[in-house]
């Protein structure tokens, strides 16, 4: 019998395939219309990172086989995630962070809901997470939140030097160099560059430029950032003192958090001179249990950072 030339007919689409077709041109919409919007800010709420992925889970598991839901959960989430950064833009680095919670509230929403629709006995032990889930996906809607917002994080540095030598360090414009922290270094948080303006004095001011912001939309320019301070409270001793610094105008972290002040302090100890920094914001976005020790520990690192960089300039004058 002669063999056909023709070309067999591709396979016809599995549902799960459709499905999985479907609820990514869903959440495309949906991130899209947050993006275009802005619709309460409700990318920054607990609604865009629990409630979302964990609708997308109930989805899945009310329409697909049951061996293939999670795989499907999982491969919508990681789709979904790789769409929101193009369309988040700077809100990249808080979905980059985001992504352990996401990913864990799919996964525990696929597992709850795949044992309710299995058992027999249509057990509904489980559906008393339903108003938890719902009360921890509707954190920042309407202002509301389980945590305080306001929130501060230090660091210090014994720096062998005297307090004459961290005044001047502080004084002046520093050196920035390469943060040493981990999380600093993995996630794309701005980074100073540089910085203008000097003095220890009552309405000095200080201009540090960051890293530009690379939008990953398409034909966008990285657009420069920067923060503008002002020294608002000001006592300079011989064996140490203390300078605060307020924030005036910020473009470089406006995104993620709502920087208010920055205060060194600075006395002489055995040994040196003991520099601590400590910075005060307001956490913008929710949910707080996650994002506020996130953040916490991110400013933690931030203030040492700062910490260790007026040290080695103060280091290097002695």
């Amino acid at each position: 019998m002669p063999r056909s030339d023709s070309p067999s007919p591709p396979p016809p689409l599995s549902r799960a395939r459709l499905l999985l077709a479907a609820l990514v041109l869903a959440a495309f919409a949906a991130l899209l219309a947050l993006r275009i919007n802005h619709w309460g800010g409700l990318d920054q709420t607990a609604l865009f990172y629990v409630g979302l992925p964990a609708t997308i889970a109930l989805l899945v598991v009310l329409t697909v086989r049951a061996r293939s839901a999670m795989g499907v959960t999982m491969a919508v989430t990681t789709l979904g995630l790789t769409l929101a950064g193009p369309l988040l833009g700077e809100g990249m680095v808080c979905l980059l962070i985001a992504a352990p919670l996401i990913y864990g509230i799919v996964a525990v929403i696929t597992w709850m809901a795949r044992a309710l629709v299995e058992r027999e006995d249509r057990s509904r032990h489980a559906l008393f997470a339903v108003p938890l889930l719902f009360a921890l996906a509707l954190e920042g809607v309407a202002g509301t939140s389980l945590l305080p917002r306001e929130d501060s994080g230090g660091g210090g540095v014994l720096v062998p030097a005297s307090a004459r030598d961290v005044a001047e360090a502080l004084a002046a414009p520093p050196e920035y160099r390469a943060p040493d922290a981990l999380l600093l270094r993995a996630v794309p948080f701005p980074r100073p560059v540089s910085a203008s303006g000097e003095g220890l004095e009552v309405g000095d001011t200080r201009l540090v430029r960051f890293t530009p912001h690379q939008d990953l939309r398409v034909g966008t320019e990285p657009s420069p950032c920067h923060m503008a301070l002002r020294i608002v409270e000001s006592e300079v001793r011989r064996d140490g003192g203390r300078v605060v610094f307020e924030v005036v105008e910020d473009t470089a972290f406006a995104t993620w958090m709502d920087m208010r002040r920055a205060e060194a302090v600075w006395r002489t100890e055995d040994g040196g001179t003991r520099l601590t920094w400590s910075i005060d914001y307001e956490r913008t976005y929710e949910p707080s249990w996650y994002f506020g020790p996130l953040q916490a520990y991110a400013t933690d690192l931030a203030a040492g950072y700062l910490a260790g960089t007026f040290g080695a300039a103060a280091s290097g004058r002695s």
